[in-house]
């Protein structure tokens, strides 16, 4: 059995929940999240905890397990506190500004990039170098910050990009003279 699965999940006073099969509804004060989780798995709501269980002894039943109950976790502390991913965006020139609801980055290419924020995610800019995505979905929040980050990865020789914070960039020696 699942060590991360077996855990119960503690619900907020200000988070309810609905289960309708393996479909689960999470209402919280920062939203709604909705998701169907795979076969395999059974959901009980007792009090104010949710237990999940394989429905099998098999493999696939165990391996979703973990799975679901991590998910549904994050659904809980998703609509109760939300998620934020900070990037650092480090270069001469290199800038971030907000221009409506739209991220205008410019990271060294003749134009900047637009990016258009999916519904239930928001950008926040501090300082042009510091770019904060936060939502409640915590799988929205990592792929906007992914898509952010794959404009301009961080390159080893000068550690110029754009990265997550506390990232650790591996740096390269340059050119070594000719002797």
């Amino acid at each position: 059995m699942s060590r991360i699965g077996k855990l119960p999940i503690l619900i907020p006073e200000k988070v309810t929940i609905t289960l309708e099969g393996l479909s689960v509804t999470v209402k919280g004060p920062k939203g709604v999240l909705r998701r169907t989780l795979p076969e395999g798995v059974t959901v009980t709501q007792t009090n104010n905890c949710i237990i999940l269980a394989p429905l099998k002894d098999t493999r696939k039943s165990r391996e979703r397990h973990g799975l679901c109950r991590t998910l549904v976790a994050n659904m809980v502390e998703g609509v109760n506190s939300g998620y934020t991913r900070k990037l650092e965006i480090v270069g001469v020139g290199y800038r971030a500004q907000l221009k409506g609801n739209n991220l205008m980055v410019s990271a060294g290419y003749s134009h900047p990039v637009e990016i258009v924020p999916p519904s239930g995610v928001t950008f926040t800019v501090e300082g042009n170098t510091n770019v904060f995505v936060s939502g409640s979905d915590k799988e929205l929040v990592g792929n906007e910050a992914a898509k952010i980050r794959a404009i301009r990865p961080p390159e080893p020789y000068k550690g110029k990009g754009i990265k997550y914070q506390g990232e650790r960039i591996l740096r390269k020696a340059g050119k070594s003279g000719k002797k």
